[in-house]
């Protein structure tokens, strides 16, 4: 077992607690033999992939078809030095990014022409491949340690680094060199022997001889890099690895790793990362175990696998729209792969799971480049399954979610759809992974489109995970829907936390928080927030109360309580508002929310965020409108804020 000095022991780890001895390298070296002919996605020699038909490839053939004998995408140095100068991230991993989705579409399209007419084909995936052996770095700028180690810019070829970039540059070239290795070999003799050189000596070398990276989890902070660049690097030991003991003791190595991941998850299966990295950490966790199960016959079925495989649906809100933390978007992104927690949700028996991947699945059944070769070669392989949308909304017939570990409770009004009211509430702490300062914050939707809502992940820059993160609004405590006593920001780190003090049960979804620790104050319940959902009044009800002190140096006089909505805010007469999903994108109509306090309670101040971030802008529209409830000074030291929500009758 890997044990460096200070590395944290995991207590009875998930997958070696299963499988024992059958984890080791010497079961390995038996398991594994002829493991790349037990794989369910197969070589193209053995011509099944020409059976699959043009529907499903239809638009990827399109676009590989004007990218055909055109010049490549050339990521330059200018490029990958540019993020150390300015910050910018996109202007390297875009170009990364282009050349690795037209590269997938030329595998795909080598694969499906046969080796008949594929030869045009071949020749892109041969240039495309050779380009990636020949690019400096495989690692994205934003990642690569080369600048902190030595004040230099330009990617060290002596010293790779291993992240996710290079993770999904080493799979890629695996499962292309798996599909593709005959007709490679007899088209461009000697290109397999390169594919595994770089492999070893960028992803194999320093996988197995560095124990300092921090995605390993050896310290304890187990994170979604874990699965995903571990999975990755079973692909490559498969398929890129031919010496048996080398290959045996990569995947037990990898074994140990993915273990780490599946150890540090809680009981109830929460991801606090969120949906949208779910399918980067937990999904990748996954697709690993799937491979292994192939490869070498060693059994996934375990509690934890079950408790992951449930955790996307008791996130979902309605329609393509999920409870947004962290770093997450509040839409599903088009290119999930939904075929994969389908597979999952049937083999384990969650037919709630299985339904709401098979309702995706069936919609968007276009492979998406952007989700890697893996992804795409195993979606197209299973492309004769057959998915059911359901006519029905796609949810639990519960009331709702608790998880615990995370403190979020996602209630509906109606048990098992999303007609009127969605109440999410969110306790935690500020020190998740991806965290933004949301302790206390409350989603609330309205026939399964969310009102009152989490900004979510603007695009990545430098400062994204710099020391001045916590300078972008989207971050921000003063940007969600929680309090701001004194005009206080909430503290990062997990000291900055909620104290349950109710939690929900199905027949009363109400979660009673308290909220002082997440701004520094003395005492939790210095604060205290109430999120209720009553379904016989059609309301939902969020109730704070306060006993402050002083204002602390850094604050101000102001009591404030923000909530931040999407879509067309009116203020109304007698303090009420209204909040209308006109202007989100993707939603046509509907009905809103009308917001009701005592006018006697607060004043009302109104920002408007103009979104000219794309992400945000694509997810949102033109802007959010953070309103502000200011109270008057008599109150400021303790007092109460009822604000309710009901429905209304406008379409």
């Amino acid at each position: 077992m890997l044990k460096p000095p200070g590395a944290v022991t995991v207590d009875a780890p998930p997958l070696r607690t299963a499988w024992g001895t059958e984890a080791s390298v010497p079961a390995l070296l038996t398991s594994l033999r002829d493991a790349r002919s037990r794989l369910t996605v197969g070589p193209a020699s053995d011509g099944g992939w020409q059976r699959i038909g043009q529907a499903p490839v239809q638009a990827l053939a399109e676009q590989a078809a004007t990218e055909k004998g055109a010049p490549w995408p050339q990521p330059l140095v200018s490029h990958y030095a540019r993020y150390f100068r300015d910050g910018n991230r996109t202007a390297y991993e875009g170009l990364v990014a282009s050349r690795q989705q037209r590269l997938t579409r030329a595998v795909v399209m080598a694969a499906v022409s046969g080796p008949d007419s594929g030869e045009g084909w071949l020749d892109e995936v041969i240039d495309g491949a050779y380009l990636l052996c020949e690019q400096s770095s495989w690692s994205w700028a934003a990642h690569d340690d080369v600048f902190t180690r030595s004040g230099e810019v330009v990617p060290d070829p002596s010293r790779p680094y291993l992240d996710l970039g290079a993770g999904e540059v080493v799979a890629q070239l695996a499962w292309l060199d798996h599909v593709l290795g005959s007709q490679l070999e007899k088209r461009a003799s000697g290109l397999r022997k390169r594919l595994r050189f770089e492999a070893h000596e960028r992803v194999i070398r320093p996988f197995l001889d560095r124990l300092d990276w921090h995605w390993l989890g050896l310290n304890g902070d187990v994170h979604n890099w874990n699965p995903w660049i571990h999975t990755n690097i079973i692909a490559a030991a498969l398929l890129l690895v031919d010496d048996p003991e080398l290959q045996a003791t990569v995947i037990a190595r990898c074994i140990e790793g993915l273990d780490r991941f599946l150890a540090s998850i809680p009981a109830d299966g929460a991801i606090d990362e969120g949906f949208a990295y779910w399918w980067n950490g937990a999904g990748r966790a996954l697709e690993g175990l799937a491979l292994l199960e192939q490869a070498a016959g060693l059994n996934p079925d375990l509690p934890v696998v079950r408790a992951l495989v449930a955790f996307p649906n008791s996130m979902h809100v309605g329609g393509s729209w999920f409870l947004n933390v962290a770093d997450g978007p509040a839409r599903a992104a088009d290119s999930l792969p939904w075929d994969m927690l389908h597979r999952w949700a049937v083999r384990l028996g969650d037919s709630h799971a299985a339904q709401l991947a098979a309702t995706f699945a069936a919609v968007g059944p276009e492979p998406n480049p952007a989700a890697g070769l893996g992804r795409v070669l195993t979606q197209l392989g299973d492309s004769k399954r057959r998915y059911e949308p359901s006519v029905e909304q796609v949810l639990s017939p519960s009331w709702g979610t608790w998880l615990p570990s995370v403190q979020i409770m996602l209630a509906r009004q109606t048990p098992g759809s999303t007609d009127g009211l969605t109440l999410a509430a969110k306790g935690g702490h500020n020190g998740e992974h991806h965290n933004h300062r949301d302790v206390g914050s409350v989603v609330v939707a309205m026939d399964g489109v969310p009102l009152l809502v989490d900004a979510g992940q603007p695009t990545y820059t430098a400062q994204t995970f710099g020391p001045d993160r916590y300078q972008i609004r989207a971050m921000q405590s003063a940007w969600h829907s929680v309090p701001a006593p004194f005009g206080l920001e909430q503290g990062t780190g997990r000291e900055f936390a909620a104290t349950v003090l109710q939690e929900p049960t199905p027949d009363e979804p109400t979660l009673a928080l308290g909220l002082g620790a997440a701004y520094g104050l003395d005492h939790p319940e210095q604060w205290l927030r109430t999120s209720i959902l009553n379904r016989e009044a059609g309301t939902v009800v969020i109730d704070d109360r306060w006993n402050l002190q002083s204002p602390p140096p850094e604050g101000t006089d102001d009591v404030d309580i923000t909530y931040l909505a999407a879509g067309t805010v009116r203020l109304g007469q007698d303090a009420t508002a209204t909040i209308t999903p006109a202007g989100i994108p993707t939603v046509a109509g509907g009905r809103g929310v009308q917001l009701r306090w005592k006018p006697e309670t607060a004043v009302v101040l109104v920002d408007e965020w103009h979104l000219d971030d794309p992400l945000l802008g694509d997810i949102w529209g033109d802007k959010l409108t953070r309103l502000r409830f200011r109270m008057p000074a008599e109150t400021r030291a303790s007092g109460a804020f009822t604000l309710t929500l009901e429905a209304t009758h406008e379409h």
